[in-house]
């Protein structure tokens, strides 16, 4: 490491005020605080002094994530073989080297257009590379089905960068999370390669069905009692493999245990709110709570409350999207009040409108929209409060 500081050390002359490259100043300065922690302090503004700076905690969500991705690699060779009739004749390494193959690419695709897009806007303006593409560039391919086209991810991704983030000042400032944009545009665009059966496994042989455990669900809301009790002993009777993992989905949605390894390391590092995190999964199971006590059609009386929370992307969304500490509720009360609804909504929508199954990208979207509005009435009902003590002690 003391070689490769005394060559940045050396070089850095280039890139500054007047020397031979001082245009790429953003771009060398990006490359060496993901290297070296700066040794500079603010020039001025507020002086907090920390040990981990923006780069450092983007690297520990993007650690906290490697569990859901690996597992993702893997469950992609599994559904594949699967399908193929296949699994027992393969060993575990190479129903992940398979999944590798596919998932890789993808994930090149997001780093290179998101970080392209990153740097020449940093280079236009002037100012230093933002530093939150490191994680967004990781959800974006753990939130796509694993056959979505590259250059589909690649649309996507330039959207969510550009229209998701730049437009409004870079990392920081963006009132939506760039990741969900990016899954919204695709959603949306490409509808055809975002529902339905055949993109959740990757060349998915014609004869097996694939879908997903929310698509089985859907099917509940039109079902007589025959067709119901058919599904329920289907797909979604086996709730260890919805937990495990062992699913069709999104490729880093669908293991609850890697995300909740991921959600043990961001806690335990304080990277995100447990408040926010506690209460969606709180909001969800109420809302289930809700529909089991109505039961006005399959759906809402067939589902147990508790297994809304393992379906689907409702436990990535919980640990990973809500938490965005960017787009989400900043005062204590309303990270709570926030996660509340988020997990609510995502239930809701999730039964409601079979149009939407995976309702927590739109729950989400929505109350980042709401997320100011909450901490304004927070803050506003605390002032109250104090105001009222105040002319009590007088």
């Amino acid at each position: 490491m003391k070689a490769l500081r005394k060559f940045l050390d050396k070089k850095k002359p280039l890139f500054e005020k007047d020397g031979k490259f001082s245009k790429l100043h953003s771009t060398f300065e990006a490359f060496e605080t993901f290297l070296f922690v700066p040794n500079e302090t603010t020039k001025n503004g507020t002086h907090i002094k920390d040990a981990i700076d923006l780069k450092r905690t983007m690297s520990v969500v993007v650690a906290a994530l490697i569990p859901a991705l690996l597992f993702g690699m893997y469950n992609v060779g599994y559904q594949h073989f699967l399908s193929q009739g296949e699994l027992d004749a393969k060993t575990l390494m190479e129903l992940f080297t398979y999944g590798f193959i596919k998932v890789f690419p993808i994930i090149v695709v997001s780093y290179v257009v998101g970080l392209g897009i990153e740097f020449a806007f940093a280079q236009s303006r002037g100012h230093a590379v933002n530093e939150g593409f490191l994680v967004s560039g990781l959800l974006i391919p753990l939130i796509m089905p694993v056959e979505a086209p590259l250059w589909m991810v690649a649309v996507s991704t330039a959207f969510a960068v550009i229209i998701g983030k730049e437009v409004f000042g870079g990392t920081g400032m963006n009132i939506w999370n760039p990741a969900l944009i990016a899954r919204a545009f695709f959603f949306f665009a490409y509808p055809k390669k975002m529902s339905g059966d055949m993109v959740w496994i990757s060349e998915k042989a014609d004869s097996f069905s694939g879908a997903t455990p929310l698509a089985d669900a859907a099917q509940l809301v039109e079902a007589n009692s025959e067709q119901a009790k058919s599904i329920m002993e289907g797909a979604l009777s086996n709730a260890w493999d919805m937990f495990v993992g062992l699913i069709p989905g999104s490729i880093g949605e669908t293991s609850v245990i890697a995300i909740l390894i991921g959600a043990a390391i961001l806690l335990a590092t304080g990277i995100a709110s447990w408040r926010i995190m506690l209460s969606v999964f709180v909001g969800g199971y109420v809302m289930g709570l809700l529909f089991n006590l109505w039961g006005a059609n399959h759906y809402m009386s067939d589902i147990p409350a508790w297994q809304h929370l393992i379906m689907g992307g409702f436990a990535f969304g919980a640990v990973f999207m809500a938490t965005d500490p960017v787009t989400g509720a900043q005062t204590n009360k309303g990270k709570i009040i926030y996660g509340f609804l988020i997990g609510f909504l995502a239930v809701l929508i999730r039964v409601m409108n079979a149009g939407f199954p995976e309702a927590m990208m739109l729950a989400i979207l929505l109350m980042n929209t709401f997320a100011p509005l909450i901490d304004h009435y927070v803050v506003q009902g605390n002032i109250k409060r104090r105001l009222k003590r105040a002319k009590l002690n007088h």
